[in-house]
């Protein structure tokens, strides 16, 4: 049999099922423009009472903007909520007992839980952001188009290498959830840390020059930042690839503590009753 068939599977099972959940991607697409809006407006009130040069123009902080509202599902905010579900009724011990790795299993649904999201939700953002403003007469304040191609191309590299590093964080959240027995914890803890690091809430351009290096170091940067930047040329040819390898090699490197984790946690995994 094909070792890869079941992961597979178990992705499209899970992408699938995750989509027919079309009520929730319009009020989260809803949600998502309101809070845009806000957002565009309370940088361009800090760009017109800033009398220095900034870092980023108030044009890509738009477009930053609105990237950052059309992925923001790929953002790990918490845990897969079967696994948490699994945790609380037991269930998860039949991860446990199947055939295959536990790890795999688990990073094939979160992969395929995050894109089935954030896919109808991006597509309507795009549709709004890049074409209908511009229509009313709001271009300035729309979803400018990327750089050039080969920024296009690059920015379509480094959105799957967001896929991959959000799916490996969310198995490190399940670890904790059953390591832990509760999901509220691990959820509580990551959320503040992915807003703020990711660049989500405030450009990492706009943080202080000492430490913006170090910001884009860590593997948060990786989930916003660095694809964004690369959208609008910030980051263009070799030191774009740069960016990217360093998304894939987060993704990686959290992929295996994760599996190494997971493999600790289930050895010592109890199940009580009968």
């Amino acid at each position: 049999m094909d070792p890869f068939r079941p992961y597979l599977a178990a992705f499209a099972a899970r992408f699938q099922l995750t989509l027919q959940y079309r009520t929730a991607a319009i009020a989260g697409f809803g949600t998502q423009c309101w809070w845009g809006v806000i957002k565009i407006m309370v940088l361009a009130a800090f760009f017109a009472g800033s009398p220095g040069r900034q870092p980023i123009s108030l044009e890509h902080v738009v477009t930053y903007t609105w990237l950052g509202q059309a992925f923001l599902i790929f953002l790990p905010w918490n845990g897969d909520p079967d696994v948490a579900e699994m945790v609380r009724s037991g269930a998860v011990a039949y991860d446990r007992l199947r055939p295959i790795d536990t790890h795999g299993w688990w990073y094939a649904r979160a992969l395929a839980w995050t894109t089935a999201r954030v896919a109808p939700r991006a597509a309507l953002m795009f549709a709004f952001a890049a074409l209908v403003l511009p229509l009313v007469g709001l271009g300035r304040w729309s979803l400018r188009p990327p750089a050039d191609l080969p920024a296009a191309a690059l920015f379509a590299l480094s959105i799957a290498g967001v896929a991959l590093l959000s799916a490996s964080i969310v198995v490190l959240i399940n670890v904790i959830i059953v390591a832990t027995l509760d999901d509220r914890g691990a959820n509580l803890l990551v959320a503040p840390f992915s807003n703020l690091l990711s660049g989500s809430i405030v450009p990492l351009a706009l943080f202080p020059d000492w430490l913006r290096p170090a910001l884009r170091l860590q593997p948060f940067a990786g989930l916003v930042d660095t694809p964004f930047r690369i959208y609008f040329g910030d980051m263009a040819g070799w030191q774009a690839l740069g960016g990217i390898g360093l998304q894939l090699g987060w993704a990686v490197l959290l992929a295996g503590l994760g599996r190494w984790w997971v493999g600790r946690v289930m050895d010592r995994l109890q199940v009580q009753g009968g």
